[in-house]
């Protein structure tokens, strides 16, 4: 016979198992990660980029470069650990590997470096790219590997454009890809809009979602685009 307790732990396991992981955007390059154990914020940034974090919370956040655009851990609350830097890290039932790379397509000389992050959250692979300025190497997508999940820059300028972020998408060929860093109404910087990625990418009447909720079970079978919706 299960005792109570046992039920409740039993109970507990489930719902960690079958709770989806939500992905929600918050502007930029900035997301909200929520997994049965922690919740991620990535490349959080400054108020006078036109955005607003609002009364963020998390437990672990990503920092891919040392911009006031990507790196404003003090806009979260929750006294988060901060990962900003390439290397190994578990924290919270979270497994995340950070990939060095470089924020343009001279080896850094430009803009600097920038860090990929390959975040394993709930059985679901997630690859923020920051603000990558280059196609990857053949040992960079080695590195990153199978991804579920690709959060990716397409707004040019400071990152890739929209033809090198559809081939990035063919290097690695992820289950779900979801745009970020481009320009909005919103956004005080200049950037390219997403309908010039979705064009490149052969993407159609791609509606805007408030958030996307994923298992590991109901991953789609072939790349797809999801656009999520700024809350304003």
């Amino acid at each position: 016979m299960i005792s109570s307790r046992d039920a409740g732990l039993i109970g507990n396991l489930s719902y960690a198992i079958f709770r989806p992981m939500d992905i929600t955007w918050l502007g930029h390059s900035c997301f909200k990660i929520k997994g049965s154990q922690a919740t991620v914020i990535t490349d959080p940034y400054s108020p006078d980029l036109g955005y607003s974090l609002g009364r963020t919370t998390a437990r672990i956040v990503t920092v891919s470069h040392q911009h006031p655009g990507h790196s404003y851990v003090q806009g979260i609350g929750g006294q988060p650990r901060v990962v900003d830097r390439p290397g190994e890290y578990e924290i919270s039932g979270v497994l995340i590997i950070g990939i060095a790379t470089f924020h343009d397509g001279e080896r850094g000389k430009k803009r600097g470096k920038n860090t990929v992050y390959l975040m394993e959250i709930d059985e679901i692979s997630v690859c923020h790219l920051g603000d990558l300025g280059h196609v990857l190497t053949s040992e960079q997508v080695e590195e990153i590997d199978n991804v579920d999940v690709l959060l990716l820059p397409v707004g040019g300028v400071s990152t890739i454009n929209a033809p090198v972020a559809a081939e990035v998408v063919r290097q690695l060929e992820p289950k779900a890809v979801i745009p970020m860093h481009y320009k909005t109404p919103a956004l005080s910087l200049e950037l390219e809009p997403v309908d010039r990625f979705l064009k490149e990418i052969g993407a159609k009447q791609v509606a805007p979602l408030p958030k996307l909720s994923l298992t590991k079970s109901n991953l789609p079978p072939t790349t797809q685009v999801f656009l999520l919706d700024y809350p304003h």
